[in-house]
């Protein structure tokens, strides 16, 4: 891993976070909870109520950064956002039979719209996020078109897939210096100097190791912790606001231990909804009724709507509790390991950075949560 400092370090700040673990685990967990008995209406507010957590935690040489936020803003956007999706579903549903009916593979061109359509929510999400993000009172702002973003998208994902994944940096590169092009603080432009060279150089051997490693399952944490964890060495180290640069130290393993409990975690509820949905089909058959040749009927036992509403409920509980964890090991740890290993130079530029910009809507936001790709609870 590159530990070299940057050429010029006029001056030398530290971004920390502060947050207890405790008040953030309570926090996911009664907003699961929420979740469950409002049928995941909740989950708007849950994804504000984290967001300034962790906004509000973030010190940048002392200061914390702030988020502004409304869950009502999700929520309206998600209700707009539904507005519009449900129809197109329904319409490419629709579609998508009879062109298959007529020719065998004929809704292709539909499903890589609803592809484009997906990577313009992602662009227009983190616009939202950006906006409703203050430091020092003064708003982050970002421009840009979200149906030019889904198109380099679109066009990098096949090189990626072509090149068997080894075009992964130049694409992770060429994306994100579009969205910092496009990304300011006040009037200090964004931008962003990483090259798909300097990662690939970084990451190449994880990528020749992702084959045996998705055969033998195991190594596979390790591997994902690894690539996380240079990917977010490399974007750190090489975002910039004008004269105002960063620069990450986490260190290749330290994401180690996070993936492997949350990878616990999963199995053991992986063990737990077998355990759950052996019972509700034990149970069934035992109270299965005698069909017309008196042996017992179980299939009418397993269609019955108190065995297929239990495993409703576990299913939807073990999807909480996923969240959960994908919350506590994925998102706050890991927020938590990044924000304490970054340096901050040149600093002192943003004293005299004047605001500009404003708000955008949050329609982009609930097209991400219309199409599930708020993952993570950010």
């Amino acid at each position: 891993m590159d530990q070299t400092l940057p050429a010029s370090a006029p001056s030398t700040r530290w971004t920390r976070f502060h947050g207890v673990r405790r008040v953030f685990r309570n926090l996911v967990l009664r907003g699961a909870l929420l979740e469950l008995v409002t049928f995941g209406f909740y989950r708007f507010w849950l994804a504000t109520d984290i967001r300034r957590h962790l906004w509000s935690h973030t010190l940048v040489d002392g200061d914390p950064l702030e988020y502004v936020g409304r869950a009502r803003e999700l929520l309206i956007g998600f209700l707009i956002a539904t507005a519009i999706l449900m129809p197109a579903y329904l319409v490419y549903f629709l579609i998508g039979i009879e062109a298959e009916r007529v020719q065998a593979f004929a809704s292709l061109p539909l499903s890589l719209f609803l592809y484009l359509f997906a990577q313009f929510a992602v662009y227009r999400a983190r616009r939202y996020r950006v906006t409703r993000t203050v430091w020092r009172g003064l708003r982050f702002t970002m421009t840009g078109s979200g149906i030019g973003y889904a198109w380099r998208a679109a066009l990098w994902d096949l090189a990626v897939l072509l090149s068997l994944g080894a075009a992964l940096p130049w694409r992770q590169a060429a994306l994100e210096r579009y969205r910092m092009r496009h990304t300011a603080y006040g009037d200090l432009q964004g931008g962003f100097d990483g090259t798909g060279r300097e990662l690939f150089r970084r990451g190449w051997h994880l990528w020749l190791l992702t084959v045996p490693a998705l055969l033998t399952i195991i190594p596979l944490p390790f591997l994902i912790a690894a690539w996380r964890a240079t990917m977010l060495q490399w974007w750190v180290s090489n975002v910039r606001f004008g004269e105002v640069r960063f620069h990450s130290y986490l260190e290749r393993r330290a994401l180690f231990g996070t993936y492997w409990k949350a990878t616990g975690w999963w199995v053991l509820l992986g063990i737990l909804m077998g355990l759950w949905v052996s019972g509700i089909f034990g149970l069934a058959a035992a109270l299965a009724q005698p069909a017309p040749d008196g042996t017992p009927d179980y299939a009418a036992a397993f269609a019955h709507p108190l065995a297929l509403g239990g495993l409703g409920l576990g299913y939807l509980l073990m999807a909480l509790a996923a969240g959960v964890v994908v919350r506590i090991y994925l998102t706050r740890d890991i927020w938590a390991r990044i924000v304490e290993t970054t340096a901050v130079y040149g600093l002192e530029a943003a004293d005299h950075a004047t605001g500009q910009g404003e708000a955008v809507d949050a329609i982009g936001e609930g097209f991400a949560g219309g199409l599930d790709l708020n993952i993570g609870g950010l």
